[in-house]
């Protein structure tokens, strides 16, 4: 399924794919993702920075592509294009270990305000401009699955590839409670592992049937457990809770922290609250 795969979520075909390009080799790459994805989904690819053109058309010289120069400071210039984008991508310059933990300042200022889904690839990515290399779209469920534009986001791309989804939720043993007895293997054990699995039960409700998908659930820190399956993604798809009338950065600790460290590129989803 392509595109009209997609557009059978709801999905404005019209809008673009908009791209932060500030010339540096993981922005081209960006590019390259943004070009690939924009030809999935049968959308236009709009450059903010007219230097990538070039390589859009290179690599999908079927897409639409616009570009602009905005003059004010690219964090309010790529939030504010985030209210009209289907999505954004961005790339991320370093491959230090500071630069690599620090991320970089525009884009975990516009994963953490935008309007739209932000997918970050890190200069570590170099293998991630192509499209199913590893063969897998990761999706960390949320606490509050229900109706959650993450999950739907993450259903959309692994259609759109071709590909499995693999929903994952973690859970933690109560301090206090001792590890289950060997005779209870193959049981739910324990009431936070069968929490769970319903709260994944619950953020699949609505998957197609023709999907595949893997139900993973994982003991231990959120963050951890979506880092360790990252190795195995093209892409993991987490959400952010968006509050109106909060105007401070909204990621939150899982996000922020799969941003610093995923293995993959990093889609992040805001989530209406």
């Amino acid at each position: 399924m392509k595109a009209s795969a997609a557009r059978a979520f709801g999905e404005p075909a019209h809008l673009p794919i908009v791209v932060g390009v500030d010339g540096s080799e993981p922005s081209l790459r960006a590019v390259e993702w943004a070009a690939d994805e924009a030809a999935l989904r049968g959308a236009p690819l709009r450059l903010i920075a007219e230097t990538a053109e070039w390589r859009a058309r290179r690599r999908q010289p079927g897409v639409k592509i616009t570009t602009d120069i905005l003059p004010e400071e690219p964090e309010y210039s790529l939030i504010r294009e985030s209210r009209s984008a289907l999505a954004m991508v961005l790339g991320c310059r370093g491959r230090s270990g500071v630069t690599e933990a620090l991320l970089g300042s525009v884009s975990v200022t516009v994963a953490g305000h935008a309007h739209c889904p932000v997918i970050v690839l890190r200069g570590s990515h170099d293998n991630q401009a192509r499209s199913g290399a590893r063969g897998r779209i990761v999706l960390g469920v949320s606490e509050k699955p229900t109706h959650s534009a993450a999950a739907r986001f993450a259903i959309e791309e692994a259609l759109l590839h071709g590909v499995p989804l693999e929903a994952v939720r973690a859970w933690r043993r109560p301090l206090h409670e001792p590890r289950a007895h060997p005779l209870m293997v193959g049981e739910p054990a324990h009431l936070q592992e069968r929490q769970a699995a319903e709260t994944v039960e619950e953020a699949l409700r609505d998957i197609p049937a023709d999907l595949k998908v893997y139900r993973r659930t994982i003991e231990g820190f959120a963050r951890d457990a979506l880092l360790a399956v990252s190795r195995e993604a093209d892409l993991l798809v987490v959400g952010a809770r968006r509050r109106e009338g909060h105007f401070g950065l909204q990621l939150g600790r899982v996000a922020h922290g799969v941003l610093h460290h995923a293995a993959c590129p990093v889609a992040v989803v805001p989530e209406r609250v």
